[in-house]
């Protein structure tokens, strides 16, 4: 019993590894998760965070210590003398330490506006690396749907196998009865020594399509995964593409910017205190080291400014029509891609239906063939003419599915309906 418990243990393994399957669905959002670039949507956020309160420490009371020893050339004195009163000029070596205190009052609003482009230009940039990655789903689809024709090309090289053994088998028996020559079993032979060489280029090419798959979604996959196939539904939505919901962020960064502008000019009140000590203090004729201190309040506003403001603005708009034509020549691009993969679907679609017709004469021919050589009547050569013609026929038939699966993936994520995160 306890033999019988350890086989079963150990046996665990294998049976988990053979039954690994994956879907493309999973691969879009492991790409989305471990691509390194999708590292920085964490960054931008704390990025934006920071940014933001970094422009709130505006409304906090700015603090400033000076302090500073001079001697200059000359000093104010009085051009006259008073009857009985002595004036002392102040000294050439002057010293003064002060702290000052500066409070925002009113800004117009500008801290609260920079914050907002701080945030409009977070979420671009946030959009920006959706459509990076929102990218790799073309790369991943084209990878998987690749390792997925080898795997049924995989299937149907067994399939040829376990036929050609079979032929092999009753050309054995019809040698040995001296009805058949030991040449057709040869000939035979050498079919399926081709098999096998053609099963170690595809285990090699699959082996390097599961690596770089592995790469991007970040999953350490086996040559035994089982790559699941996926399902289409050919959706009539409108285009949600990541590139649309950009432009119209852009264009909102430049309204908040525009926003930000207009609050440039408006004034600005400050309150500020400043309290000291020097020699001299705020009586220059006393001319010693004294406290001191001062209180008031502050206004800023600018009355011209050049045009300057106009101009940025202009700027601006100008910018929002550049976007605007970015946007149009996008949309063309991709409704252009999409003519082109729609007519490619259609195409490859009546070559599948030719594909079955073909598949059945072929199979018809063959089963003609075999009986023929069975009976001598044919060599193995000839046979397996017929034999390859068959499975090529398959073969065809595979990659044109494959094919079509592939456009109608990349149709969808060209319209931005499939599988979008």
């Amino acid at each position: 019993m306890k033999r019988l418990f350890l086989i079963y243990i150990f046996t665990i393994p294998l049976v988990v590894e053979a039954q690994q399957t994956l879907r493309l669905e999973e691969c879009f959002e492991l790409v989305a998760e471990s691509y390194p670039l999708a590292k920085q949507s964490g960054l931008l956020e704390k990025q934006v965070q920071l940014d933001i309160d970094a422009l709130r420490t505006g409304f906090l009371p700015k603090l400033d210590l000076n302090a500073q020893a001079t001697y200059q050339s000359d000093v104010t004195s009085l051009p006259i003398q008073l009857p009985n009163v002595s004036v002392e000029p102040p000294n050439k070596d002057q010293y003064r330490a002060t702290l000052d205190v500066n409070q925002m009052i009113y800004n117009g609003g500008l801290i609260n506006a920079s914050s907002k482009v701080k945030v409009a230009a977070s979420k671009v940039n946030q959009q920006q690396l959706e459509v990076s990655l929102y990218g790799l789903k073309s790369q991943v689809n084209s990878i998987y749907l690749s390792v997925l024709l080898l795997q049924e090309n995989q299937a149907l090289l067994q399939a040829k196998e376990e036929q050609l053994k079979a032929r092999i088998a009753d050309v054995r028996a019809g040698v040995k009865y001296g009805t058949l020559l030991t040449s057709s079993e040869k000939t035979l032979e050498a079919e399926l020594l081709k098999l096998k060489q053609q099963y170690i280029e595809l285990s090699y090419n699959k082996s390097d399509l599961l690596q770089r798959l592995s790469l991007l979604i970040g999953r350490e996959l086996s040559s035994a995964v089982n790559l699941l196939r996926p399902e289409v539904f050919m959706s009539e939505d409108k285009p949600k593409r990541p590139e649309i919901q950009l432009f119209d962020l852009q264009k909102e960064q430049i309204d908040y910017s525009l926003k930000l502008i207009s609050k440039s000019n408006l004034p600005k009140v400050n309150a500020f205190a400043q309290g000291g000590y020097g020699n001299p203090g705020l009586n220059m004729l006393d001319n010693s080291f004294n406290t001191f201190y001062m209180a008031g309040l502050k206004l800023n506003m600018n009355i011209f400014d050049w045009n300057k403001t106009k101009t940025e603005k202009q700027s601006l708009e100008i910018n929002k029509e550049i976007i605007d034509t970015q946007k149009e020549t996008f949309e063309l691009n991709n409704n252009l891609e999409l003519v082109t993969l729609k007519s490619e679907i259609d195409k490859i679609d009546a070559l599948i239906s030719t594909d079955n017709e073909i598949i059945a004469l072929r199979e018809d021919i063959l089963k003609t063939a075999e009986s023929q050589l069975n009976n001598g009547v044919i060599t193995a050569s000839a046979y397996i003419i017929e034999f390859t013609n068959l499975y090529e026929a398959k073969s065809n038939l595979n990659l044109h599915e494959t094919q079509l699966l592939l456009h109608q993936i990349q149709y969808e994520i060209t319209k931005g309906s499939y599988y979008n995160n």
